[in-house]
């Protein structure tokens, strides 16, 4: 179904109002977008130089040993010369078990010198174009994927809708204490691994569904990391501790999955997204309401929060939902990648979920610089909405993911245009999750990108994907 038949910044708005949204305006003036994006930003005593972010977007494009490739390096390359000055690393594995597919990132010593390479080639673009990188701050993301690891599933907790989306059988076992304490010695050596390789800032990656999100919502586990709240927290505040002890000037950043909501499956007669059957209350995920999770209730997402900047955390990026079972709630789209469901809401339905629950995060805490997400599906009219929040005290990075592979520029004419080019835009038709989601090759795993808008390196790798896909898949 076709939602996004704007033309105008005017017929946009009068579409959110007619939807009810109430925390979706536009900044319409395009010198002040130039204005407010352009804005610096102090984070952990670092001047970010502008107020502009790139989400950690993986291109599961590494190579088996877990170093970036060359399609990796390409992507920096044009995130660096694409003017943001918050470019957060994607997802990047602590141990070999926790990696997402064949081809994720993984810092260990063998890969450490491609890392740094990555990143210094990403300064070196940025410095080409704009004479300095020293307003550049760019965070490793620290992962372990947990039920979504491969080739073998490593559960933090039993939750029985997401088990029985994926199958899990019922006597599958979850990660014990005594192993979750042993990674958190991994998160240490893999910061310290970073430090050496030039990164200044990490993040712990708290969200997607992968274990440490998964932690943060078991209230059904027992033992030292679950039940209670201090419990679900405990290996954060460990591994942040270590780190801080360790790494006395690491910055330290996490990146929050704030709503996790229920799983959806394809309803067969309609094609859209159907929720599968749970129960009340609703024992499980953080952020939910248990009287009804398909609302959110914050608040031990907020003490939460508070915890975690006690414990020196200096930025926070919210993110909400799982792209595995919920994909329209992380990441409002026009139309699903291949075999998913459609949308059950209007995607701006979505977008105001995203800005209502970062919203009230930040203004619970305006000292804590917060990233926004759920901006693509607005196209053209993405960067007036991030002026909107950032101005009005909503946000204090516009964050772009699924744009910035599209169009890796979109930064820099926001600041010295204050317009976007509408022909290279993403519009949010997943085909970068659909080649995400392709398996099928002798690595294991496609790279993934942006066919439509970068058709000469993904063009013939989505066709070799779609032609090659086993009948049966």
């Amino acid at each position: 179904m076709r939602h996004f038949t704007y033309r105008t910044l005017t017929e946009l708005q009068q579409a959110t109002e007619q939807a009810g949204t109430k925390h979706v305006f536009f900044e319409p003036d395009p010198k002040q977008v130039q204005a407010v994006l352009a804005r610096p930003v102090t984070v952990g005593g670092m001047k970010v130089g502008n107020s502009i972010a790139i989400h950690p977007m993986e291109g599961c494009d590494g190579d088996l040993a877990g170093s970036p490739g060359e399609l990796t390096i390409r992507r920096y390359e044009r995130f660096g010369r694409g003017g943001a000055k918050l470019i957060w690393f994607e997802a990047t594995a602590v141990r070999e078990e926790g990696r997402a597919n064949n081809r994720q990132l993984w810092i260990h010593e063998g890969t450490l010198p491609d890392l740094a390479r990555l990143l210094e080639r990403t300064l070196e673009c940025h410095r080409e174009v704009f004479g300095s990188a020293d307003d550049v701050l760019c965070p490793l993301q620290l992962t372990h994927s947990g039920r979504y690891s491969v080739p073998k599933r490593i559960l933090a907790y039993r939750s029985p809708s997401v088990d029985m989306r994926f199958g899990v059988p019922a006597d599958y076992p979850v990660i014990s204490d005594d192993e979750l304490e042993r990674l958190e010695d991994d998160y240490v050596a893999a910061a310290k691994l970073a430090w050496r390789g030039g990164f200044r800032a990490i993040d712990l990656k708290v969200t997607h569904g992968y274990l440490l999100f998964e932690l943060l919502g078991a209230k059904t586990r027992g033992g030292r990391y679950g039940g209670s709240l201090e419990n679900r927290t405990r290996f954060m505040k460990n591994v942040l501790g270590k780190i801080r002890a360790e790494l006395p000037e690491m910055m330290l950043c996490m990146r929050l999955g704030c709503f996790e909501g229920v799983p959806f499956v394809r309803d067969p007669a309609t094609g859209e997204g159907v929720p599968l059957p749970y129960e009340i209350p609703y024992l499980h995920g953080i952020g939910n309401d248990p009287n009804d999770p398909m609302k959110e209730d914050l608040t031990e997402v907020k003490q939460a929060i508070g915890w975690f900047k006690d414990w020196g955390i200096k930025l926070l990026n919210v993110s909400l939902g799982s792209p595995y079972f919920n994909p329209h709630i992380g990441r409002p789209f026009e139309k699903p990648d291949d075999g998913n469901y459609e949308s059950p809401e209007h995607p701006l339905i979505g977008v105001d979920r995203h800005f209502r629950i970062a919203g009230e995060l930040q203004r619970t805490f305006p000292d804590l610089p917060m990233v926004g997400t759920g901006y693509s599906w607005l196209q053209v009219f993405a960067i007036n909405a991030g002026a909107h929040n950032v101005a009005n005290g909503n946000i204090t990075f516009y964050g772009a993911g699924r744009n910035a592979l599209a169009y890796p520029d979109f930064a820099r004419d926001a600041i010295e245009k204050g317009v976007l080019n509408d022909k290279q835009v993403c519009r949010t038709v997943t085909f970068c999750t659909y080649l995400m989601r392709q398996k099928h090759n002798e690595f294991g795993q496609f790279p993934t990108g942006c066919p439509p808008y970068d058709k000469e390196v993904y063009g013939p790798i989505i066709k070799d994907a779609r032609a090659s896909k086993p009948k049966t898949a």
